[in-house]
């Protein structure tokens, strides 16, 4: 049995912010009321996406590590992790705002929870007017003036707001507090791990419980980066049918690219998995005379073993991202 480019079957999220363009711009199949999130690729626990078709058809990433090792992965990426993915994709739709939010580094994610810590980026997919990403602070802050703000009510004051579009990008590592706003729709990568430690949710009651969502204050005061940046937004180019680098971190790294005809993609030097997720238009990929569709709100997993495909498109946007 040999590898080929791989569809996972998405999970979708209810989530007490949740909207519905998942299912209407991304057309997303569900039946089920605010469902914030489609988590595309996935390895965590309880939520281990499966392959939707081939005869790889429902086995799980831990599964087709378990069973091809490096050639799926990487060997590099086998040696790290073995049979953990280390990336999460996801789609996330937020109606009306998240929980202001912090994210616990690698070495206290692994001693509190056994888990990855959880550095993150999100690409902006569509914004409605005027709406806003709420990232790190607008002035300088301690732990001690953070938690009077805190418990004052007036946190909100002392955070950061940006005001978004189409396109813009963030960087969002551990330790940097952040939330989504209402009305954006965007692309989050991931590391693998579901660790967060809510800041401040509105007082908003959870419809499905009746009751407010647990905050974790105590957790969260000796994680938070009370540093001030003068721009939290990621500056890049793009240029057409050109690899463009978006963000590359130590945990992942992502290019962008605008195709408008034929790229021709060459992965002999790189020992990883790549996963092309599609943020606009759709495009075919194509591998040993097979053509692979994907179009907006998709993904695809290329293994590791795949050096060359052809990608093809009258227009489409992709992010590229591998270990």
């Amino acid at each position: 049995m040999s590898l080929y480019p791989l569809k996972f079957t998405p999970l979708y999220k209810y989530r007490i912010w949740g909207g519905e363009k998942l299912k209407t711009v991304l057309h997303k199949d569900y039946q089920d009321e605010s469902i914030g999130e489609s988590w595309e690729i996935s390895d965590v626990k309880g939520d281990k996406t499966v392959v939707s078709a081939g005869v790889l058809e429902g086995k799980t990433l831990e599964e087709l590590t378990t069973e091809f090792k490096s050639d799926l992965v990487g060997a590099n990426v086998y040696k790290l992790f073995g049979t953990e993915f280390p990336l999460l994709i996801k789609f996330i739709d937020a109606k009306t705002p998240l929980s202001i939010q912090v994210h616990p580094s690698n070495e206290i994610a692994k001693e509190r929870h056994n888990s990855f810590g959880k550095n993150e980026m999100w690409y902006v997919m569509e914004a409605e007017k005027d709406a806003e990403l709420i990232v790190g602070f607008n002035q300088k802050v301690d732990k001690a003036s953070y938690v009077k703000a805190l418990e004052s009510g007036k946190i909100l004051d002392v955070l950061n707001n940006d005001t978004v579009a189409k396109g813009d990008t963030y960087y969002i590592p551990t330790g940097r507090i952040h939330a989504i706003g209402s009305g954006v729709l965007l692309a989050e990568i991931q590391q693998t791990s579901d660790i967060t430690y809510r800041i401040y949710d509105y007082e908003r009651v959870d419809a499905t419980t009746g009751k407010t969502r647990e905050l974790h204050t105590d957790l969260a005061v000796d994680v938070i980066d009370y540093s001030v940046q003068d721009s939290y937004k990621t500056d890049y180019k793009v240029l057409e049918n050109e690899t463009n680098t978006l963000v590359h971190s130590p945990y992942f790294k992502t290019n962008i690219l605008s195709i408008n005809g034929k790229i021709e993609k060459d992965y002999t030097n790189l020992d990883s998995f790549v996963i092309y997720i599609c943020v606009e238009g759709e495009l075919e990929l194509q591998w040993q005379g097979i053509d692979y569709q994907l179009v907006k709100g998709e993904t695809l997993f290329l293994p590791a073993s795949i050096n060359r495909i052809d990608l093809k498109s009258d227009k489409a946007v992709v992010l590229e991202v591998y270990y």
